[in-house]
C-alpha cells in the first residue's frame, strides 16, 4: 500500500482510541461499563446493534461465496438477520430493556439464576464464552487475511495490530466507547462502500451497470438458493438469526438494555432490522460483480481485496481497508464487553466468594481485567484459525450451529408461552442440542443444512416438550415473566429482585 493508505488506516486507529478515551469519562461504575447506564439514544443503539452484528468475515468468506455462488449469500447471510431482528423488535427488545430497568440486570445472563437456577446459568455462561473465543478468533483471522492481501502484513502481526487497538478503546470506555466507535465506523464504512460502488460502476460502463450486471453473470448467481445453500437452510437461518441477534449473541442484547426505555429499545431494533435488509446490498454489490472484473481467482476469499488494490488509487485503498476494519472492531469490542459482563457478573461470583461483595471500583476493575484476558486469548486462538477449518467453517458450521442450543433457554425463557419450562427443560434442551450437533457434524458428516438445522430444532423441541410434559412452574418465575412482559406482578407477591 501507498503511504497515503497507511495514513488513512493509522488515522482511523487513532480516532478509535480517542473516542475510547473520551468515553472513559462517562464510566462511573460497572453498569455504565456494561449497559451505558441506560442512557443510549435509540438511533445510536440501533446503529451499534447493526455494526456489532457482522465483521470482516463479510469481506473474506462471504465475499468468496458471492464470487462462487452469487446473491444467495445475501439471503441467508443478511436478509435472515433483518427478518430475525424485526421479529425481535416485537418479542424481545422491550423485555431485555425491562430486565435492566426493573430488575437491575447488567449482564445478559444475570437473570437466568432466578429464572432457572445457578447451574443452568453457569452451563450457558461457560459454553457460550467458549464458543465466543473461536467466533472472535475467526474475525481476527479474517482481518489478518485482508491485511495480508492488501499490504503483505504477516498474519500474526495483523491479528496483534487490530486486536491491540480494539482492546485499548473497549477496555477504557466500555459500552459507551463501543457504541460511539460503532457510529464513527458506520460513517467511515459508508464512505468506503460508496467509493467502491463508484469505481465498480465505472468499470461496468456507468450507472446502467446496476441492472445490466445481472444478465452477464452465470444464471446460478442470481438464484436466492443453490444446491448447497438450500431453501431449508434459509428458513433455518431465519430461526437461528432470530435467536442469535436478539440476545443469543449476548452483545446485541446489551444494545436493547442500554436504551433509556422500552420504546427506544424497540425503535433501535427496527432501525437495525432495516439496515440489515438494505445496507448489505450496498456493501456486497462489488462482490457480486467480482466474477466479471477479476475472473479466474484461485482463492475466491481474496476477491474483494484484489478488486480494491487493483482498481482504487492511493489513499482510497486505505479508506476501504479502514471501513473493513470497522466491521470487525465493532463486533469484537462489543463481544468482549458482553463476555466481560458475563464473567464479572455471572461466573466470577460463583467461583470466588469475594467477588460477590465487590465495590463499584472493584467491579469496574474486574470488568476491565476480564476484557483484557478474554481478548488476548481470542488473539492467541486466531493464530490457529486455519488449522481449525478456516473462517467460513468456524462462523457457519460451528457458531451458527451451536448458538441455537445456548440461545433457546435464554430467549424463550422470557416468553409467557414457555413459563412452564424450568431448569430441567433448559439443561436438557441445551445438552440435547450440543449432542445433536456432535452427531450431525462428527458422526454422520451431514450436509451444512443438516448441521446448522439439527441443533436448534432439537433444542426447541426438547424445551417445548419438557415444558408441556414435565412442567416446572413457580410464582417467582411467573412474576418475572409478567414483569418483563409489561404486566404487573400479582398484588400479593413482591416484585422479584436479583441477588
Amino acid at each position: 500500500m501507498h503511504v497515503l493508505d497507511w495514513t488513512m488506516v493509522c488515522g482511523y486507529f487513532v480516532l478509535m482510541i480517542v473516542i475510547g478515551w473520551w468515553s472513559h469519562r462517562r464510566i462511573n461504575d460497572v453498569k455504565d461499563f456494561f449497559t451505558a447506564g441506560g442512557r443510549m439514544p435509540w438511533w445510536l443503539a440501533g446503529i451499534s446493534h447493526h455494526m456489532s452484528g457482522y465483521s470482516a468475515v463479510l469481506f473474506v468468506a462471504y465475499a468468496g461465496v458471492a464470487y462462487s455462488d452469487g446473491i444467495t449469500v445475501y439471503f441467508w447471510g443478511f436478509a435472515s438477520i433483518g427478518i430475525g431482528v424485526g421479529i425481535g423488535s416485537w418479542l424481545f427488545a422491550a423485555r431485555w430493556n425491562r430486565l435492566r430497568s426493573t430488575l437491575g440486570v447488567a449482564s445478559p445472563l444475570e437473570y437466568l439464576a432466578q429464572r432457572y437456577n445457578v447451574p443452568t446459568q453457569q452451563a450457558l455462561a461457560w459454553s457460550g464464552s467458549l464458543l465466543k473465543i473461536f467466533d472472535i478468533a475467526a474475525k481476527w483471522y479474517a482481518v489478518a487475511t485482508l491485511l495480508n492481501s492488501f499490504a503483505g502484513v504477516p498474519y500474526v502481526w495483523g491479528i496483534v495490530l487490530t486486536g491491540t487497538v480494539t482492546l485499548i478503546y473497549c477496555t477504557v470506555g466500555g459500552l459507551w466507547a463501543d457504541a460511539l466507535t460503532d457510529f464513527g465506523q458506520f460513517v467511515i464504512q459508508g464512505l468506503a462502500a460508496l467509493v467502491m460502488i463508484w469505481v465498480i460502476l465505472d468499470r461496468l460502463g456507468g450507472i446502467s451497470g446496476l441492472w445490466t450486471l445481472w444478465g452477464q453473470l452465470p444464471a446460478s448467481h442470481v438464484n436466492p438458493t443453490t444446491p448447497k445453500f438450500t431453501t431449508v437452510l434459509l428458513l433455518v437461518y431465519v430461526l437461528v438469526k432470530t435467536l442469535e441477534y436478539n440476545g443469543g449473541m449476548w452483545n446485541l442484547a446489551q444494545r436493547y438494555m442500554a436504551a433509556p426505555g422500552t420504546r427506544e429499545a424497540i425503535r433501535g431494533a427496527r432501525l437495525s432490522s432495516a439496515l440489515y435488509l438494505l445496507w448489505p446490498l450496498v456493501l456486497m454489490f462489488p462482490m457480486f460483480a467480482a466474477p466479471l472484473l477479476v475472473p479466474g481467482l484461485s482463492d475466491p476469499n481474496t476477491s474483494y481485496a484484489v478488486m480494491t488494490t487493483t482498481f482504487l488509487p492511493a489513499g482510497l485503498v486505505g479508506l476501504v481497508l479502514a471501513g473493513i476494519f470497522s466491521h470487525t472492531m465493532a463486533m469484537v469490542s462489543s463481544d468482549a464487553n458482553a463476555i466481560s459482563a458475563v464473567i464479572t457478573r455471572d461466573m466470577l461470583p460463583v467461583l470466588w466468594r469475594r467477588a460477590r461483595s465487590f465495590t463499584d471500583a472493584e467491579g469496574l476493575r474486574a470488568a476491565r481485567i476480564s476484557t483484557i484476558l478474554f481478548v488476548v486469548l481470542t488473539m492467541i486462538v486466531a493464530t490457529r484459525a486455519q488449522q481449525l477449518g478456516g473462517v467460513l467453517q468456524i462462523v457457519v458450521s460451528w457458531v451458527a450451529a451451536l448458538i441455537g442450543p445456548i440461545s433457546v433457554p435464554l430467549l424463550l425463557g422470557m416468553l409467557p408461552r414457555f413459563r412452564r419450562c424450568g431448569p430441567r427443560a433448559a439443561l436438557v434442551s441445551w445438552a440435547g442440542g450440543l449432542i445433536a450437533y456432535a452427531i450431525a457434524y462428527y458422526g454422520v458428516n451431514a450436509s451444512q443444512t443438516v448441521t446448522v438445522a439439527t441443533p436448534v430444532l432439537v433444542s426447541v423441541a426438547l424445551f417445548s416438550l419438557l415444558g408441556l410434559l414435565a412442567p416446572e412452574q413457580s410464582q417467582t418465575t411467573d412474576d418475572m415473566i409478567d414483569l418483563i412482559g409489561g404486566k404487573d406482578p400479582a398484588p400479593t407477591q413482591p416484585a422479584p429482585t436479583l441477588t
